[in-house]
């Protein structure tokens, strides 16, 4: 049995965030991803708790270097406290070049600045829930003065979920170790990579906490080819390969092409982008790789499809909602498939 999230669309507009949430829980998805990308992903949350009653929703990778951890962590009170308890708050580090040029915050290595950020939220909880003094002295974070009159108040579900985006072996431990799950990228979440390079990984951090494996979560998050018929099916893997492509060109997105062999088409990918040749990355992305990284079903074999790939690696689904909204009986139907293999 899967939990299946449905991750809501970066291109819809925030007043669309509410239905396209709601017909995730009419569809029976057991919450709901915000993304970070074209929309704030804590406003994209916040409209979705308001479109729902019933699911869990969460932010997918909120890009939180940029963030404060008590911005962070008033707006994860807040949403908390407004969905009744079914809040998650996905946090991502981001690669350093975004991190970099387009937030303009500087970059430090990525998992000890997490590893604060998640340690500084939860005494920033404990302090609003349990009235405990604060005082988090971090090398990157310290948090020592918080009035009492602008302290929030303590709320009725006051453990939030923590997700952590990781792909690297110091992230993904570090997943295993302080977060209650891992939702893997699109690029590095193929059945085999997480079996033989993430869960391993895992193993290593969930142990330096006393945790076992299964305590902690696996989102594994693939892009999915799938429709109503085989032409849909088609143009839908063509599509995704374009966008692998841009993605592979990004050198940290490379571990699981070093798994499989393929580090020179990364190579060759990255150094096509800094010629600025865009429309030659598609065809380095072959069919072979497509293979092994996108799903590829009609809506009646996707089920299985998905089950046969990741029964036993991972114990969470991400899924895109359906562009059309014709199918999202067809997809409710592989959703209760899902969270009753």
């Amino acid at each position: 049995m899967f939990r299946v999230w449905a991750s809501l669309d970066v291109n819809a507009p925030l007043g669309e965030i509410p239905e396209h949430a709601r017909r995730a829980e009419a569809m029976g998805f057991d919450g709901v991803l915000a993304p970070d990308v074209m929309s704030d992903g804590l406003l994209v949350a916040h409209a979705a708790i308001l479109g729902t009653t019933r699911i869990r929703v969460g932010t997918s990778a909120l890009v939180c270097f940029p963030r404060s951890p008590m911005t962070t962590g008033v707006a994860a009170w807040n949403l908390q406290k407004l969905s009744g308890g079914r809040f998650h708050l996905g946090l991502g580090p981001l690669v350093r070049g975004n991190i970099l040029r387009k937030y303009s915050t500087p970059w430090t290595p990525p998992a000890p600045r997490m590893r604060e950020y998640v340690r500084s939220l939860r005494a920033l909880f404990d302090c609003w829930q349990n009235d405990a003094p604060l005082d988090y002295q971090g090398e990157h974070y310290q948090f020592t003065r918080m009035q009492h009159f602008v302290k929030p108040p303590p709320i009725e579900h006051p453990d939030i979920p923590i997700h952590l985006a990781a792909i690297g072996p110091n992230m993904t431990g570090l997943a295993a170790e302080l977060g209650d799950a891992l939702i893997a990228h699109p690029t590095n979440t193929s059945p085999d990579f997480l079996r033989d390079i993430t869960r391993p990984r895992m193993a290593v951090g969930a142990a330096r906490a006393g945790r076992k494996l299964e305590d902690v979560g696996l989102i594994a998050n693939p892009m999915v080819a799938a429709g109503r018929s085989e032409a849909i099916v088609k143009a839908k893997r063509e599509s995704h390969r374009e966008i692998m492509a841009i993605m592979f060109s990004t050198p940290s997105y490379w571990p699981s092409l070093d798994y499989y062999g393929w580090r020179d088409r990364g190579e060759r990918l990255h150094g096509l982008v800094r010629e600025e040749r865009w429309d030659d990355l598609t065809p380095l992305m072959t069919d072979e790789m497509m293979e092994v990284m996108v799903p590829t079903a009609t809506w009646d074999e996707l089920g299985k499809r998905l089950c046969d790939w990741y029964g036993g690696v991972a114990d969470q689904l991400l899924l895109a909602i359906p562009d059309d909204p014709e199918d999202d009986e067809a997809v409710a139907g592989v959703v209760s498939e899902l969270r009753g293999s």
